[in-house]
């Protein structure tokens, strides 16, 4: 996500073009290159691949990106050319040569919908208490015991807790998730995560006291915050490069229709209060599936394959892309670690010097994804409404759910072709003047008739500019720019910033619009937004098209 990055990958070996000749014979080509097995090794002589001549070069040299394509390869690809030593202007396209990528006929796509139920997960118990908070606040006797102690703090406070036990856990979950990752594998820590997912949706349904529900909602959170860690790490593994921006911003699509669900599900509270507990109830049955889901998913084939598995990470592989291109994503694999023997990463590897750069951009981005306000407006877009004089509330803050849905369904159709970057500084912009819009229509006097309406468009705005790239992009691209040998536990941190950012903001979001005014808090929001703009310009690098191990070697390279 910036110009200078991982660090050099020891042993990496380069390989210098020394001529280039007209290719002839493709179905000799063919045969050659199909010969690529898991015991592939690099080696100092030179070699000869249908009249390309390369020679040896010392070990520790730049990778010069020898690309030789499989299925559906063009001859213009099987140019040669040189990884640029560093990436000043940002880009990866002049670091790492394309690379067709042929047809896939696997199944990785029900294997991505398994996984979505995670996400689908992690939306609803964000979504969950929205519309449900008052509701259960009077059956658990809060609001009554408010009323009589003469304290309407009582249920403010109960109201952040509520909300923000669920940050803690999740908190906690994050970086649980990374390690539980790297140890049992990506399918099994899917399975492990069902546990205090379903067990903390049963105590919120069935609690009897604040106390239940506070030990629920941590649990949940707990749950949801190793789901945030997994989902966008096993996509971006199991995903094809040519759509794996599509489908990686499917993750943050289904939280989006998590949340949307969760308001929704809220619509009969109206006509009957005791329908909160069946909304929190729900949410066991998708954990079942999650489980069983992943019982028949294949596991990560790069999990695979750095645990020594690889006949298993080769079945993986022609499940996951079909029997055409394991060859060509073993060559990756087997490429992207060459020479290397590194252990696998501990967490202080990640605070040194060589991984420290890129790991800081990975939290960085999710702190200004937080700070920039999205979850205040999802969590308290019903009261807001309700204090621009919106009298429908509840169906307001429904119709800010799908613009978030809609706003991710474009997102997912661009991320392949525009790109991560300009989608985040599309967003980010967008995101910017919403907030600056929000804040006038509450300030300006002569804006006061309209500060209802002003108030919903702004919020759709504002949500509909964050869902076309500050929300699907981080997940997509931090698991992209991490090393293999890091990324569990990079994403990991990167998502705890995002949920103790998350955390403070749900405790005390109220707070700040009590002492500051909604219309302040709402500029605070905007100048963020303004500041990740230049910090994305500076800082993030464009990674479509480039396979993961692609992206390693080219980081590498450009320390």
């Amino acid at each position: 996500m910036q110009a200078s990055t991982y660090g050099a990958l020891k042993g990496s070996v380069g390989f210098g073009v020394q001529n280039q000749r007209r290719v002839s014979g493709f179905g000799e080509l063919r045969n050659r290159t199909s010969t690529v097995s898991r015991n592939l090794c690099v080696t100092h002589r030179s070699t000869c691949c249908a009249g390309l001549s390369l020679s040896s070069v010392a070990m520790g040299a730049k990778l010069a990106g020898l690309r030789t394509g499989f299925d559906g390869i063009s001859i213009s690809t099987l140019k040669a050319r040189s990884v640029q030593a560093r990436a000043s202007d940002g880009d990866l396209e002049n670091l790492v040569p394309s690379k067709p990528q042929g047809k896939s006929s696997g199944t990785v796509l029900p294997f991505v919908g398994v996984a979505c139920l995670g996400a689908i997960l992690f939306g609803y118990h964000l979504g969950v208490v929205n519309g449900a908070l008052e509701y259960l606040s009077k059956d658990l006797g809060i609001a009554e015991n408010a009323v009589l102690q003469g304290n309407s703090n009582t249920i403010k406070s109960f109201a952040g807790w509520v909300v923000s036990a669920l940050l803690a856990g999740a908190t906690v979950g994050s970086f649980t998730g990374g390690a539980l990752a790297d140890k049992f594998g990506r399918t099994r820590t899917f399975q492990l995560d069902v546990i205090p997912l379903a067990i903390g949706a049963f105590l919120c349904a069935t609690s009897q006291s604040v106390q239940t529900m506070i030990v629920g909602r941590l649990l949940a959170g707990i749950g949801i915050g190793i789901t945030s860690a997994i989902v966008p790490l096993y996509i971006s593994e199991i995903s094809p490069t040519e759509i794996r921006g599509a489908l990686g911003s499917v993750n943050q699509l289904f939280i989006c229709i998590g949340i949307l669900g969760a308001l929704v599900a809220g619509l009969p509270l109206a006509a009957n209060p005791l329908w909160w507990r069946t909304m929190f109830g729900v949410a066991i049955v998708p954990s079942v599936l999650l489980a069983l889901g992943m019982a028949a998913s294949p596991e990560s084939p790069r999990w695979l394959f750095q645990q020594g598995k690889i006949s298993e990470a080769e079945k993986a592989i022609k499940t996951l892309y079909g029997k055409e291109r394991v060859s060509e994503v073993m060559y990756d694999l087997t490429s992207a670690t060459q020479g290397s023997v590194e252990p696998e990463a501990g967490w202080f590897d990640l605070f040194s010097s060589r991984y420290w750069k890129v790991v800081s951009v990975g939290a960085a981005l999710f702190l200004l994804q937080q700070l920039a306000g999205i979850n205040a407006v999802v969590y308290y877009s019903t009261s807001v409404f309700r204090s621009a004089g919106v009298t429908s509330d509840v169906a307001a803050s429904a119709l800010v759910g799908a613009a978030n849905v809609f706003g991710t369904a474009v997102a997912s159709s661009l991320m392949d072709r525009q790109g991560r970057k300009s989608l985040l500084l599309t967003s980010f912009g967008g995101m910017a003047a919403s907030m600056l819009l929000l804040s006038l229509s509450f300030t300006w006097k002569a804006l006061a008739p309209y500060s209802g309406p002003l108030a919903v468009a702004g919020t759709v705005l504002y949500v509909l500019s964050f869902s076309l790239g500050a929300g699907p992009v981080p997940a997509l691209l931090l698991p992209e720019i991490f090393a293999s040998r890091i990324r569990a536990k990079a994403v990991s941190l990167s998502l705890g910033m995002h949920w103790i950012s998350n955390f403070v903001i749900g405790l005390y979001f109220l707070s700040f619009v009590t002492k500051f005014g909604i219309s302040s808090v709402y500029l605070g929001f905007a100048g963020v937004c303004l500041l990740a703009v230049l910090y994305i310009a500076g800082n993030v690098v464009e990674t479509k098209g480039r396979s993961l191990e692609e992206i390693e070697r080219a980081l590498s390279v450009a320390t």
